[in-house]
């Protein structure tokens, strides 16, 4: 029981990683876009400015769940998985960096250089994130010792691909709806518009996505086996039709929270079929980390439950706040404002 309950835990940290941090990533993957000038970009940047690195927290505690609860699941993640988390990381550090660094220097030629680190430390890890787990729902060529038999170029696949396209896409949106409500004037009417336009791509991919995730992964099993969980692939496709009909109207608050939706509703339909694998193996079912083979023991995980009803609730509380606090739109008063990107 405890083992389940923290499988769905760790696939609800990673949408809620994904929900936060996506829209940042979004954001710094279009400033060559959108980013038609030092104020534009700037704009783009303190949009996230105050939220970014608090977002972050997420993916660590994704990662820290998955070493504290499913230590063997981590340890062949990280292992099997090394060089694209490395890139990842790096790539998050490089985001980092140019945020901080672009507005020491009045150098047109300087910022220029942080931008596309920017934009290159956020348009990597949201491909490199959709690989991964593409990767995953389809398997992983684990053997028996749980040693991954491939490389970098294995992640690679046509299904890889298409689940990096996804990702690179589905945090685009996310991250230009955040734009339409942070920005305002001309930043924000082209925002809208890259909006409309993204929307019928995206939902083009979604369809071609599931198709072949029907035809190269095992995830539909769950399903097939209770139809009634079909109800979960219903949450993302009832967002994506309300989403476009907000994208319409011009309400971007709520299209944004629909956006947040179909997020979550794809990740953890995605994460509910692998169930009870956390990494399945593609070489053989039985070579398959599960939730069995990789938790941790019973008090450990027990005493972790109790640590995450306690804390959990406090920082997402102090998220909320934040966000509250926050959500006035970049306004040129911002900009000069010490410490503004």
């Amino acid at each position: 029981m405890l083992e389940t309950i923290w499988f769905l835990l760790w696939g609800v940290l990673w949408a809620i990683y994904f929900i936060l941090d996506g829209y940042d990533l979004g954001i710094g993957s279009l400033i060559p876009i959108l980013g038609k000038s030092d104020r534009d970009r700037r704009v783009m940047l303190n949009a996230m400015g105050p939220f970014w690195d608090g977002n972050e927290v997420w993916l660590i505690t994704a990662g820290g769940v998955t070493f504290a609860a499913f230590p063997k699941a981590y340890a062949v993640m990280f292992s099997g998985l090394y060089t694209p988390l490395m890139l990842l990381l790096f790539a998050l550090i490089i985001r980092g960096v140019s945020l901080e660094f672009r507005h020491q220097v009045e150098n047109t030629a300087w910022r220029r250089v942080w931008d596309l680190g920017a934009t290159v430390g956020s348009f990597l890890p949201a491909l490199l994130l959709g690989v991964a787990f593409a990767n995953i729902f389809m398997g992983l060529p684990l053997d028996q010792n749980g040693v991954f038999q491939g490389n970098l170029l294995t992640l690679l696949n046509p299904y890889g691909l298409a689940g990096g396209a996804l990702f690179v896409l589905l945090f685009a949106m996310h991250g230009s709806l955040w734009l339409t409500v942070k920005t305002e004037g001309d930043l924000q009417q082209r925002a809208a518009s890259l909006t409309r336009k993204l929307w019928p791509v995206l939902a083009a991919l979604i369809a071609a996505f599931v198709v072949l995730t029907a035809f190269s992964t095992n995830l539909l099993a769950n399903y097939l086996r209770n139809p009634l969980m079909l109800v979960l692939l219903a949450v993302p496709v009832l967002a994506l039709v309300l989403l476009r009909r907000q994208i319409g109207k011009g309400d971007w608050w709520y299209a944004w929270a629909l956006s947040a939706v179909l997020i979550a509703g794809l990740t953890l339909f995605g994460v509910v079929g692998l169930y009870p694998a956390l990494l399945p193996s593609s070489i053989a079912p039985e070579f398959s980390i599960t939730i069995s083979n990789a938790a941790s023991s019973t008090l450990t995980l027990s005493i972790m439950l109790g640590v995450a009803l306690v804390f959990v609730p406090i920082v997402a509380a102090y998220q909320f706040w934040m966000y509250r606090t926050f959500s006035h739109k970049v306004t040129d008063k911002e900009l000069n404002q010490e410490g503004a990107y």
